[in-house]
């Protein structure tokens, strides 16, 4: 059964607007996202593909939708790859416009366009290719029409809600780079009596043994017995972070549902469903423009 909507404390100033709702619509991008400032290093990265030099194989590969960076390097390894009819023998090998890669004899294409999705993560699922515990993966439980993804951060496989997704590295790196200040926002089901000045203690920072977690933004919705709702709002994204700084507290987390993370919302995307961000509308979120073709004389 749905969770009502989720009320705000009236003893406390609430934090900005997510744009978070349950009635917004199927994209739910926040138009009025002000982008975190990019360094210039972050931006020079973009324009990777025009520097003379080349891009390192292993990413054109990777690019391409073979396989991923670090299977292209495994193949490097075992003599699989060749540059103009020579095996290559270092993924640090440069490749230039115009020429031919292959792997395993077959021609590696050219790269695909640089997509992004949206994905309703549940419950239950491991946010990796392959578990060493056999336990069930996000990525064999996505569609097959899908091309070869990785995922822009993590949740923990009890944690459900938005996980985005991309066909590109780049894309990925910029979103989970600690430099880029993205928000995540959460909604916490917690176990244990707390009170809207319990959550306020999480808001100068705390340090729990050798870790130091940033300035933390909790909002207390309704409560119930022992168990309430809370909104979490947060930068860092650190490893079970939510869970580690409830736990700090006294409450444990009976559920966690990541609602947004920067610009982009889970709104009513189902449970399990993949949903694509037009270009257009991730790349000015982003503040990504198309990479320039090299001109042909």
């Amino acid at each position: 059964m749905a969770d009502p909507k989720p009320k705000t404390s009236g003893k406390r100033k609430s934090p900005p607007k997510t744009g978070w709702s349950p009635h917004t619509g199927s994209i739910d991008i926040d138009d009025g996202w002000e982008k975190p400032r990019v360094r210039k290093a972050d931006k020079a990265d973009d324009d990777t593909a025009d520097k003379s030099e080349g891009e390192r194989i292993a990413k054109v590969i990777a690019r391409a939708g073979v396989c991923s960076r670090r299977d292209a390097e495994k193949k490097i390894a075992e003599n699989r790859v060749t540059l103009d009819g020579k095996i290559v023998t270092t993924p640090a090998t440069k490749v230039n416009p115009g020429q031919v890669v292959t792997v395993d004899g077959t021609q590696v294409g050219d790269p695909a366009p640089a997509r992004l999705w949206r994905y309703h993560k549940p419950a239950g699922l491991v946010t990796t290719h392959r578990d060493p515990e056999g336990r069930p993966t996000v990525f064999a439980n996505l569609p097959k029409t899908l091309p070869r993804v990785v995922s822009i951060g993590r949740l923990d496989c009890n944690s459900e809600g938005l996980l985005l997704l991309t066909n590109d590295g780049e894309i990925a790196r910029r979103l989970e780079m600690p430099s880029g200040g993205w928000t995540r926002v959460y909604r916490a089901r917690l176990f244990g009596k707390v009170t809207q000045a319990d959550l306020d203690k999480l808001a100068e920072g705390v340090t729990i043994g050798t870790v130091k977690y940033g300035p933390v933004v909790a909002d207390l919705e309704r409560t119930k017995g022992v168990y309430s709702w809370a909104t979490v709002t947060l930068k860092e994204g650190k490893n079970r972070e939510v869970k580690r700084l409830m736990e700090s507290l006294g409450l444990k987390v009976a559920r966690l549902i990541r609602v947004q993370f920067g610009p982009f919302h889970l709104g009513q995307l189902e449970e399990g469903a993949v949903e694509e961000i037009p270009a257009k509308q991730w790349r000015e979120q982003l503040g990504i423009g198309r990479k320039k073709r090299p001109r042909e004389d």
